[in-house]
């Protein structure tokens, strides 16, 4: 069952009172289920780039200098490396059908990538993306990101739960269950380590959550919406989804799944 479809059921569900804050959010941003204890921030736009209206985006981060960026959907999955000026693709391997590519992440000379409900992952060379492993894991892949030790890997499977793993044999050390006021944020989707808070997508919304990694709490969130509204972004599927933090250079990158734009925006105020 595609995403797609994952979402019509959704909207089946959540009137009858079946979804968590995530869920909730899915349906034109109504109120969610959580006291408005949590602070809220739009999004401030610095710089609009490029982005290919075609990448269905998954995973995004930026290493040395160079974006990276995985895409989604069976037919249509890749791993790429991208001129982050112009959008212009410089380097791409493709997953064969009928694997769905997710989230990926930086580890040593390395680059680990998810896969949607096929229980594995594969392991890239950064530099000319020769395949050179592959891993496996229980339940869903969708999104990942790296400590900036590269001591943990951190990967999320659309509930509320984060799994911190090992990445060199990819076993989990320890999960994390993420909270709003004291309820479950599930969902979370694309994840970033960005100045000592988790950034988490929070599929079919347009939210981002900021995650204490010690407590799971979401400290505040990010609003994208005017954003996906500039972006034109009128599809189902047409959400906010990538995060891209550029440590040397402190820039802070988001887009969505099929927005031909990629934006730059403050990174957010502790």
């Amino acid at each position: 069952m595609k995403k797609r479809a994952f979402a019509l059921l959704l909207a089946l569900l959540i009137p009858a009172g079946l979804a968590s804050y995530g869920a909730a959010e899915a349906q034109g941003e109504r109120a969610p289920r959580v006291a408005p204890k949590t602070p809220m921030a739009a999004a401030q736009v610095l710089r609009r780039l490029p982005h290919d209206p075609h990448a269905y985006t998954e995973g995004l981060f930026i290493h040395g200098g160079q974006l990276f960026e995985s895409t989604g959907m069976e037919g249509r999955s890749s791993l790429r490396r991208v001129d982050l000026n112009s959008g212009r693709v410089l380097e791409q391997t493709n997953l064969p059908r009928p694997l769905f590519g997710e989230g990926i992440a930086p580890w040593r000379d390395q680059i680990l990538m998810l896969t949607w409900r096929d229980g594995m992952g594969f392991r890239f060379t950064r530099a000319g993306f020769k395949p050179v492993g592959r891993f496996t894991y229980l339940g869903e892949g969708w999104g990942m990101t790296a400590r900036p030790d590269g001591a943990e890997l951190i990967m999320s499977d659309g509930s509320n739960t984060l799994r911190f793993i090992d990445p060199a044999t990819f076993r989990t050390r320890r999960l994390l269950s993420v909270t709003a006021d004291g309820i479950g944020v599930d969902m979370l989707n694309e994840l970033e380590w960005v100045n000592g808070e988790i950034l988490a997508n929070v599929w079919m919304t347009s939210r981002i959550a900021r995650i204490d990694p010690t407590t799971g709490r979401v400290k505040g969130w990010i609003d994208l919406a005017a954003l996906a509204r500039e972006a034109g972004a009128t599809g189902p599927d047409q959400v906010a989804n990538g995060i891209a933090w550029d440590a040397a250079g402190k820039h802070l990158y988001v887009t969505g799944k099929e927005w031909p734009v990629m934006f730059e925006i403050a990174p957010p105020v502790h």
